[in-house]
């Protein structure tokens, strides 16, 4: 009898392996399928979650295999407005590749890509060029000039650039764009500090009672546009897990800046493993640098900073917190609630000396309101010494960190400006559009 028995559980053992390696199949298929469709979902979160470099102060290779997808809120869809000719026109060029490719055909490894981000001053974006082009190593870069808007002498300027790769692309969504429309002036928006019922207008106030401009809005929008756009929307930097340079119009680059940022960028994960960036200058933007031997990490500037995509993915997700937060400007909504909820001090590394300088008369727009928000279209020169010539930067320089943190900082209650929910839902949509896809796609 017990033979018997064994033998017969010999037998269900051998049925049943089949039956338990379909079981698996299954399993496996049902489990692809289900992470296919949630691709689907959100297209890319290969390219769109780039993965991370080696840390918040890692430095590593331009590009990297590993992916993580990103985190949205199911709640939310970006809506976005509906687009001119001449926005369709500018989305168009976007997608063009860049140009002096034949030129300068090979990006090497722990080359930086550049984005210089303008408006439109034409004798401003003269001399930045003419800067960019005297800095040792730019033709290993990739500039990327984003423009807020389109303005003729500013797109000329930009396409005789001749000494690196150069990419041009244009805000579609800005405010500049929609002369009779959100998120330019509608017709029945409210101005100044109209009361809606009064009115009968359309608007949401800011904190002090203002309503929107569209001048002064498309501040930030055009900064987390680009931000959002270079790291997750274009083909040539979403797989990019480098180190991206910041610049503006209005700040001059010394010929040794490429060089010292590379040197920097090399740095930080030895010297500063807790910097967050890296910068060409120091945060007040009236100092040259204390002239030290030694590296600084203080608070992160606004002049000549990079960061990689570890440090985008954490801003990232702080897209809230930016986007709803009443101040016009992107930088002060940085330091007063997005750097803050990070949880500890936001160093950046930068050198003894100014490597970049603000030149124009508008710097931070400290203390202002939005009546005298300065506007600046003069001409500026910039003093150069022989030692901002040459890279100037010593591995061997110990770490000098100045832990007071100046300026604006967590409750700071912002200068307003940013009071429309329209605005914040445009600002949001920006931070998701590179990651939902269209319903409308097949």
């Amino acid at each position: 009898m017990a033979t018997a028995s064994s033998h017969h559980r010999a037998r269900l053992r051998s049925r049943a392996a089949p039956l338990l390696a379909v079981v698996v199949l299954a399993v496996l298929a049902l489990t692809a399928i289900l992470r296919a469709s949630r691709h689907d979902f959100v297209p890319g979160a290969a390219r769109a979650a780039a993965a991370a470099a080696a840390g918040v102060g890692g430095g590593g290779n331009n590009h990297t295999i590993a992916q993580r997808k990103i985190l949205l809120d199911p709640d939310f869809t970006p809506r976005l407005p509906r687009q001119s000719a001449l926005s369709l026109s500018l989305s168009q060029r976007n997608a063009l590749p860049p140009r002096n490719a034949d030129r300068f055909p090979r990006l090497p490894d722990g080359h930086l890509n550049i984005v210089l981000y303008v408006h439109n001053r034409p004798r401003y974006l003269r001399l930045v060029v003419d800067s960019l082009s005297r800095a040792h190593g730019i033709g290993e870069a990739l500039l990327i000039v984003s423009h807020d808007g389109y303005f003729p002498e500013m797109d000329k300027i930009v396409q005789a650039i001749t000494f690196c790769q150069v990419k041009q692309i244009f805000a579609p969504y800005s405010p500049h764009l929609f002369p009779e429309a959100f998120p330019g002036v509608s017709s029945g928006d409210c101005q100044g500090k109209d009361k809606a019922a009064e009115k009968h207008c359309q608007g949401d106030p800011d904190q002090y009672g203002n309503h929107r401009s569209p001048r002064i809005v498309s501040l930030k929008h055009h900064w987390w546009w680009m931000m959002n756009t270079v790291w997750d929307g274009l083909d040539e930097t979403r797989d990019f897990d480098g180190h991206i340079l910041f610049i503006e119009e209005d700040h001059y680059i010394f010929p040794n800046a490429y060089r010292n940022a590379q040197l920097l960028v090399d740095l930080k994960p030895s010297k500063c493993p807790q910097c967050y960036a890296i910068n060409l200058a120091p945060s007040d933007v009236k100092a040259k640098g204390e002239g030290w031997e030694s590296l600084v990490a203080e608070k992160m500037g606004n002049i000549g900073y990079a960061f990689n995509r570890t440090v985008w993915r954490k801003i990232h997700a702080k897209a809230k917190q930016f986007c709803t937060f009443d101040e016009y400007n992107w930088d002060i909504t940085m330091w007063a609630t997005v750097y803050p909820s990070f949880g500890s001090p936001v160093y950046s590394l930068r050198g003894p000396r100014r490597s970049a300088a603000h030149f124009g008369k508008c710097g931070l727009h400290q203390g202002q309101g939005l009546s005298n928000v300065c506007v600046d279209n003069g001409d500026a020169t910039v003093q150069l010494d022989a030692i901002d010539k040459v890279p100037n930067i010593k591995a061997n320089w110990p770490v000098h960190i100045i832990k007071r943190q100046e300026g604006y900082q967590a409750g700071f209650k912002g200068w307003g400006g940013w009071g429309d929910k329209r605005d914040q839902e445009l600002c949001l949509s920006f931070a998701y559009m590179h990651h939902f896809k269209d319903p409308s796609s097949p």
